[in-house]
Parts: structure tokens; sequence; C-alpha cells
């Protein structure tokens, strides 16, 4: 992959689904398991306590200990644990204690709900990097946050000397570019969208942090290699044989990780159920993710 672009944590971040036990008290040991079945099957690294992993029903004391043990089972493989919240001071002090777990970074989310302006944005997230040494990555999703980091303000941040990179979820390709644009080529842009990955490539991305990956990593690693090796075609093939999978996973009505969780158990990956306010798949929709799975050769 000698033409891909920098990217700090590898080419393909799988952001890990949380799994439970059917009390639903975090399941721990099946954590490990997961993390390593993803790193044996395309995964470069790992985003522990993410949207995926359902971190908004996640206690701090849970994340820190699933930050500990998924590290000590990735060895060398970059861990990313997710310490953002919607208030300042908390993430800070949450930001620290994380990094006192031996993970590799910090993945810092929009504040959710009460939508700060961009100067408020640039101030807590200089607040959060400024609290630790760690490598920090930006992490903009306004689908879920109700607020848009801008091309501008990040290219701000890109100047705070641990802010390395940015997961750019927005699903806007010129918005994508003016990052580029504005910031250094080692300022990592990572897909936050598996769906637009293989659009964003060309504009300088240098990989995806990916849902699709827990069912489809080593495919979803060869649509990158294939595409930074100058083989566009396969790249296109790949990324068109995957994309009713993504699309599957992220269906409109289902919010995720209920369809990935369910995906993962049809390959024979149990991760048990989803904390409220999520539920499980109903019972009609998996008929339609199997076959779906069953089209693309992933069961």
């Amino acid at each position: 992959m000698s033409n891909a672009p920098y990217a700090p944590f590898g080419p393909l971040l799988t952001a890990m689904v949380t799994p439970f036990h059917p009390d639903f008290s975090v399941d721990y040991e099946k954590a490990e398991q997961v993390a390593t079945h993803l790193l044996e099957n395309g995964s470069s690294g790992l985003i522990v306590s993410g949207t995926t992993g359902e971190s908004p029903t996640l206690t701090p004391e849970e994340k820190l200990e699933l930050f500990r043990r998924i590290k000590k089972v990735a060895g060398n493989a970059p861990i990313v644990a997710n310490t953002g919240d919607n208030e300042t001071a908390f993430s800070v002090e949450f930001t620290k204690q994380a990094a006192q777990t031996g993970v590799d970074a910090i993945l810092m989310v929009v504040p959710y709900y009460n939508k700060p302006s961009q100067e408020g944005l640039f101030r807590h997230f200089s607040a959060i990097a400024g609290a630790v040494d760690l490598p920090c990555l930006l992490y903009n999703v306004p689908g879920r946050t109700g607020r848009n980091m801008g091309a501008v303000t990040q290219a701000r941040l890109s100047s705070v000397k641990n802010i390395v990179g940015t997961k750019e979820a927005s699903g806007d390709m010129i918005q994508t570019a003016h990052i580029r644009a504005l910031t250094d080529e080692n300022f990592a842009i990572y897909s936050g969208d598996d769906a637009a990955t293989l659009p964003m490539l060309p504009l300088g991305c240098c990989g995806c942090i990916s849902v699709v990956a827990h069912i489809a990593g080593k495919p979803f690693r060869e649509m990158l290699e294939a595409f930074w090796s100058g083989d566009i075609a396969k790249a296109r093939r790949l990324h068109l044989r995957l994309l009713p999978v993504i699309e599957a996973i992220f269906p409109a009505n289902t919010p995720s990780p209920a369809p990935v969780k369910a995906a993962m158990k049809m390959q024979g990956l149990y991760t048990g159920p989803l904390r409220l306010p999520l539920v499980e798949c109903e019972d009609a929709e998996l008929p339609v993710l199997k076959k779906v799975l069953e089209t693309a050769g992933l069961l």
C-alpha cells in the first residue's frame, strides 16, 4: 500500500460492539474474544466504547475495565478509547483516567444535545487533548450529535499537537475535501461511514473506522488495499458487493448495533442482548439480513 495516506492507527479500525450477559452485565471475556477475532480478520486496531459499543449505556467504570482488558489482549494493535461526553469537565477527567489504562489513543466525539458553537467545539476539544499526552482523534457525527463540526474548526484543531486526525461521519464529501485542503497530510482523515469510504479515498481519506468490519473485515480491508494499489476496478467491485450488507446493518428503523450484532450471531459469534433503550432486531427483519449476508458470501 505504498500510495496509502498516513494512517496513525492503520487503515481499518473496527468500532467494536460491547457484549452483554443475559442479565445485561458486560461480558468482558466475550469482549476479549471479539477483539481477538476482529484483529485476526482485517482490523488494524479497535475503537472501544464507541457508538457501536453502546457507550451511552455504559458506566465510566465499565468503560475503563473494557479499555484495560481489550488493550491487554490486543498486543501491539492500537486501541482507541472513546472518552468524549457533552460536558467538557467530565470529558477531561475521564480522559485522564482512560489514559492510565494503557490505551494508545483517545476518540473525542462532538458534544451531543447541547449544540455548542464552533468556538465552543474548539475549546472543548483543546481542553481534552491538553489533558493527556496520548494522540487524539476528533469524531464528527452530526446525525447523532445534532451539531456539525465544520472544516475550518477541524483545521484549527489540527494545530493542537496531539490531535492527529478526525473520524469524519458527516457524509459530506465537500466538507471532507475542505478538511483535506486545510490540513497537512499528516492529519489523518478516517471515514466514519462504511458506505462513504470508497468515495472518500480519492479525497485523501486514510481508511475507515468501521462497523461492517465485524462481519466483513477481510474484504473491506482488501477494498482499501486495492484502491491504494491502483486497482480501482477491484476496489469498486468489493464496494458494490458490500454496499447491500452495509445498508442492511444500518436500516432506517432499527438503530445500530442491533443489526450487526444479529449478523455476528448468524456467523457464529453471539454477543448477547442490547441495553435499553436499544432493543434487538425484530424476528421479521432477520431473514432479510440473512439473505443479504448469503448473497455477499458472508455466511
